[in-house]
């Protein structure tokens, strides 16, 4: 028998079982997601490397070796730790909104303490590390990571604890790249997450048909904010912020459009001449404030004021506090309480009675955006718009970015 009709197809059969594995084959049991997590983003890492390579072949102007994302993708693969089939990244439950985390298996201790020293991570002592708002604490076989400290030794006690209960990622995900999941009690309301060349799109149905007609009405829109909420939406997103607050102001729609402009700023300070009398002395600045109108409808316009003032939010000039952006005005009538900026006013946008919420990119954004990274800033001059939209029980978010001959993917 020819040796060439062996081996070919048993390379080839080898080939395949070794894509396979690779690329395919997915440990679904998730070891760390402690049983008081109330929300879940779990990411394919396996799916997400095969579409960065797909992307990589099919841009041969990246392949010179340059681009940064790849040698940052390499070196945390060699830094020590386990790589997860899903990366399992929860927020517990009754800690705040900014607050998550996610737990790694170590491979090689010393070697990832001198990866996070090489990428500028403070070491506090203890096996403890932080950068910016990022903080790890490692014992001998794992890695802590959060945005907090405050819930690592719960964490702790609730993943290696005797009653530790193990859970699928089809519990999750369903083929998608990623999955943003929250939990409540033995329900799981789970949406996907998908990457497209140049979008991210967030949705818990398949159907985007009636979320695509509410981008279309709104694609011809120019205003950096457009709102359009009724009372559900309204509660859903402002329990984040203020639990009381939809339920007490009574609130059944609310609607707003803002634009942004760069005014000057006048700072008052004082100095002393040679005889000590004190001379005022006058700068200024350019600061970037919003031109906005707000309109709130309300089944008691005159209990919802009430509950403004109760709040120390509406002062003895009729400015609404609350919004730090002023100077205001905020007023009411049968139906609704109106607040609007008086430098420059702003009109409504038009009614489409659907809910959604669009921001534009706008460079006066980045003015006040200080505290980022340059890589946080590019990214986020990378994008065009971010919409949110719901009819009934389906939610849609898409974080559409500016057109490049890169997908996201290589540009991020």
């Amino acid at each position: 028998m020819n040796k060439k009709k062996i081996i070919v197809p048993l390379i080839a059969l080898l080939l395949a079982a070794a894509v396979y594995i690779v690329f395919f084959h997915k440990d679904k049991r998730l070891y760390f997601i402690p049983e008081n997590a109330d929300a879940v983003v779990l990411i394919d890492v396996k799916k997400l490397t095969g579409q960065y390579l797909f992307s990589l072949v099919t841009h041969p102007s990246q392949w010179s070796g340059k681009n940064s994302k790849g040698k940052s993708s390499a070196s945390l693969k060699d830094s020590g730790i386990k790589i997860p089939d899903f990366l399992q990244i929860f927020h517990v439950r009754g800690t705040r909104f900014s607050q998550w985390y996610t737990v790694l298996e170590l491979q090689d201790k010393q070697k990832f303490i001198s990866y996070l020293k090489n990428q500028n991570f403070t070491d506090n002592g203890k096996n403890h590390f932080q950068k910016d708002q990022i903080v790890l604490i490692l014992d001998d076989k794992y890695c802590f990571w959060g945005t907090s400290e405050i819930s690592f030794e719960s964490i702790k006690k609730d993943l290696f604890g005797q009653r530790k209960k193990t859970m699928n990622a089809d519990q999750f995900i369903d083929g998608s790249l990623g999955s943003i999941s929250f939990i409540s009690g033995e329900k799981i309301l789970n949406f996907s997450v998908e990457l497209t060349h140049d979008e991210i799109e967030i949705k818990n149905n398949s159907n985007t048909g009636t979320f695509n007609n509410i981008a279309s009405k709104l694609q011809d829109s120019s205003h950096f904010l457009e709102v359009e909420l009724d009372q559900l939406n309204i509660r859903n997103i402002t329990r984040f912020f203020n639990k009381d607050i939809a339920d007490s102001s009574q609130a059944v729609s609310f609607k707003a459009t803002a634009d942004l402009e760069q005014v000057n700023d006048t700072i008052i300070s004082y100095e002393y001449d040679d005889n000590f009398n004190e001379v005022e002395k006058k700068t200024f600045q350019k600061i970037t404030q919003p031109n906005y109108i707000v309109d709130i409808q309300s089944k008691n316009t005159g209990e919802a004021w009430e509950y403004f003032q109760s709040k120390n939010w509406i002062n003895g000039e009729n400015q609404f506090t609350a919004i730090p952006f002023q100077p205001n005005k905020i007023s009411q009538n049968n139906n609704s309480i109106i607040i609007k900026s008086i430098r420059k006013p702003v009109k409504l946008s038009s009614q489409l009675k659907e809910n959604y919420i669009l921001m534009r990119n706008n460079p006066l954004l980045y003015s006040s955006l200080k505290m980022l990274t340059n890589t946080e800033k590019r990214m986020i001059s990378d994008i065009d718009y971010i919409l949110y939209a719901n009819n009934s029980q389906d939610y849609w978010v898409k974080i559409k970015a500016k057109k490049g001959d890169l997908p996201l993917i290589l540009r991020w």
